[in-house]
């Protein structure tokens, strides 16, 4: 998300500063925050909140299925997968959180005073690093997203036949948490001050192609593979 007009605050305006954090809203309140007419939070926190519910489902699963393995091995393996499934949920939470603040910070920088050659340096200085900053968030949050399909991919021959739908519901969740994470990292690429090609951000960014179409490529396993488990 941009702010290209960088308005004037008004009394209706919010800032992530002054806000309880996301992960300490309820489920109505974030849903408000979304539907509410203040920038933040936006599509970033979204996508990362989506890719913390899929790995939420995913961690639900393997401790369903947990203890009624038929092997030692296949035990160890539910239990590394939910451990995998827990970090993934509090690392995409977090992401949310940290999404929201980066774009707010954003926003802020935008509306610092610029009467004065000093001010417009100053203000270019903050929107720089803040900018920096909303465009590196949600590169990790479709990193880790990209991830949360891979523990599906490791639990779905593996998890309960009762709650294999979750499993599916956890892939298109995740894969759409990649897709919007890249959204929110290509918007704010031209706004970058120039950098080398060895940035990490750029070279993050260059990655997005194929981390897309490896999500894709994923979610289209997934839902055959639950499909079939399914007896379709």
């Amino acid at each position: 998300m941009t702010d290209p007009g960088g308005s004037p605050t008004t009394t209706d305006d919010r800032s992530a500063a002054h806000s309880p954090s996301l992960d300490e809203l309820t489920v109505r309140e974030l849903v408000a925050r979304l539907a509410s007419r203040d920038p933040v939070p936006g599509g970033g926190s979204a996508a990362a909140l989506a890719g913390s519910l899929a790995a939420a489902l995913l961690a639900m699963v393997g401790a369903l299925t947990t203890g009624r393995a038929d092997s030692d091995e296949t035990e160890a393996s539910l239990r590394e997968i939910g451990l995998a499934a827990a970090n993934a949920q509090s690392g995409l939470l977090n992401l949310a959180t940290l999404d929201a603040n980066a774009y707010d910070a954003v926003v802020r920088a935008r509306r610092l005073p610029r009467d004065t050659d000093e001010t417009r340096r100053a203000r270019a200085v903050h929107i720089a690093q803040a900018t920096r900053l909303a465009t590196d968030v949600p590169l990790r949050t479709a990193r880790e997203a990209a991830a949360v399909l891979a523990i599906a991919e490791r639990l779905v021959p593996l998890g309960s036949p009762h709650a294999i739908s979750d499993i599916g519901v956890a892939a298109h969740l995740a894969a759409a948490a990649v897709r919007g994470a890249a959204l929110n990292v290509r918007i704010n690429l031209p706004f970058l001050d120039p950098v080398s090609a060895d940035d990490p951000i750029v070279r993050g960014a260059a990655e997005l192609d194929a981390l897309l179409a490896e999500a894709a490529a994923a979610e289209a396993r997934l839902a055959d593979a639950v499909t079939r488990r399914m007896g379709g």
